[in-house]
């Protein structure tokens, strides 16, 4: 593995990362809030990029395993310099800033705020901006720059986003990550127009479109969206979280004038079908015991089954008051997520689709045990390395949440806040139950369980292996140190060859 080639490139992302927290900091002087959390910021982050591209002898070649620690270290940085505006602002010590910046560019959600209305507009926007970021890949963007480096950039976007399914919409990686880019702020800024008609002014529309298509969750106000108090917005905000948890390939097929691209998706309609079953049973259990009339139980039902389904996290209504069932219900939802290739997290539907027919795969070889049986999906056979690697993926996850939740619950916090924490950060959702419940934060768990759950956020966003594999003794064997650009002597510093 050439851990220089790892170092160098992530010396290009603080570079780019750098001019990220210069936006914010022009929000800042637009509303004559101070600039130095952003500026300073922004300086160490650029400072470490040059210190690391200056030091380093670029190299040529570029595998999956440096496309894995890439990823990982470009995300790891992201939390790591992301959280400075918040400690250089006062607001947040470091630990509970890296949780915040973790919980934006991951697209979970969680915070440590207890009130968000006392915020300066300038962090207000480095929130929701942060989780538009990660929404579509920090990584995935940064490609368009890599071939003037000379490194390729399939290996990147491979580890980026390891689903079971991938679309190549274009014969250069590059290409296929500006497409989905262009579809991704088209999206954003028909929501922002959408959010405008209904009232909210331009500030609040531009940091809500970003957190609704990062299905990220994050909010100017503590109540989130029930803020607004207008049934427009909510099904306005309901529609595009629902189209942020959609593969973004059959977007622009849509887009390209392939109607019927969505209905050809096996994945899609099972999307569409979970999220309406869930809603079915939401508005029966809520009937009469929380919502009296139709039209309230319909619109805050919807808005929250499709919240927490794509992993928003956004809440109109506290369902920690909901009927046991509901409640059930939307902690099982959690692990449903988007669809791959969305920016929703989870552990996504087509892998529960897999696995699903895979149990009913079981189940008629055991009637029928000499029977020829296949699992299909999309009309194609399914290769027995993906549906084993979907088993693999479901083992793996379920060793992490158990792992984590008995982690979190030996800080002496109780079953269900521990459990429902791990689900919520490690589906990158955001509210979990009880005592991080929708009215609830993360801000009074203890340090230690912070770290915990950030290492959850940063390990669902990447999808588990892509972390994991770099805990494993074989990634690192044949590990090359980094070549120095220049050999220090105690003459003269002389380039080396």
């Amino acid at each position: 593995m050439r851990f220089g080639t790892v170092l160098y490139i992530l010396g290009w992302f603080l570079l780019f990362f750098s001019g990220a927290l210069l936006i914010p900091a022009g929000i800042a002087w637009l509303y004559g809030e101070p600039l130095a959390p952003f500026l300073i910021s922004a300086g160490i982050s650029a400072g470490n990029g040059l210190l690391l591209l200056f030091l380093l002898r670029p190299e040529k070649d570029i595998g999956y395993r440096e496309g894995f620690g890439v990823v990982v270290f470009s995300w790891t940085a992201a939390g790591v310099f992301g959280a400075l505006p918040f400690v250089l602002s006062g607001y947040l010590n470091f630990i509970d800033a890296l949780f915040e910046s973790v919980s934006g560019f991951t697209t979970t959600g969680s915070t440590v705020f207890s009130s968000l209305e006392h915020l300066s507009k300038s962090i207000h926007f480095w929130r929701a901006f942060s989780q538009w970021l990660g929404g579509m890949g920090i990584i995935v963007l940064s490609l368009a720059v890599l071939p003037l480096l000379g490194i390729g950039g399939m290996q990147l976007y491979q580890a980026e986003m390891p689903g079971l399914t991938k679309d190549k919409l274009a014969p250069r990686i590059q290409d296929t990550a500006r497409i989905l880019w262009g579809v991704y702020i088209f999206i954003t800024l028909l929501e922002v127009l959408l959010l405008l008609a209904g009232g909210l002014n331009w500030y609040e529309a531009f940091c809500h479109a970003f957190t609704t298509l990062a299905t990220g969750g994050f909010s100017t106000r503590t109540a989130s969206v029930g803020a607004f108090g207008s049934a427009y917005i909510d099904y306005v905000i309901t529609v595009f979280m629902f189209l942020a948890g959609v593969n973004f390939t059959l977007h622009y097929r849509f887009l390209k004038g392939d109607f019927a691209a969505y209905f050809r998706s096996e994945e899609f309609r099972f999307y569409c079908g979970v999220g309406f079953l869930g809603l079915v049973i939401c508005m029966i259990f809520n009937h009469g015991r929380v919502y009296s009339d139709l039209a309230s139980n319909f619109r805050y039902s919807l808005f929250q089954v499709w919240s927490i389904m794509t992993t928003t996290g956004y809440g109109t209504a506290d369902f920690d008051l909901w009927h046991p069932v509901c409640r059930l219900l939307l902690l099982n939802l959690m692990f449903f997520g988007g669809m791959a290739g969305s920016t929703g997290g989870g552990i996504k539907q087509v892998r529960l689709l897999i696995f699903f027919k895979f149990i009913g795969f079981q189940f008629r070889k055991l009637i029928h045990p000499k029977a020829i049986e296949i699992v299909r999906y999309d009309g194609a056979k399914v290769p027995n390395e993906i549906v084993q690697a979907v088993l693999g993926y479901m083992a793996l996850y379920a060793l992490v949440f158990m792992g984590a939740s008995l982690l979190v619950t030996a800080q002496g916090i109780d079953i269900i806040t521990a459990t429902s924490a791990v689900a919520a950060t490690l589906n990158n959702i955001g509210p979990g139950l009880e005592g991080v419940g929708p009215t609830k934060n993360f801000g009074w768990l203890p340090s230690f369980s912070k770290l915990v759950l950030t290492f959850c956020m940063l390990a669902g966003r990447l999808e588990l292996y892509t972390v994991a594999i770099l805990f494993t003794r074989s990634y690192w064997r044949g590990l090359r140190l980094p070549g120095l650009r220049f050999r220090i002597t105690s003459e003269r510093r002389i380039p080396i060859r």
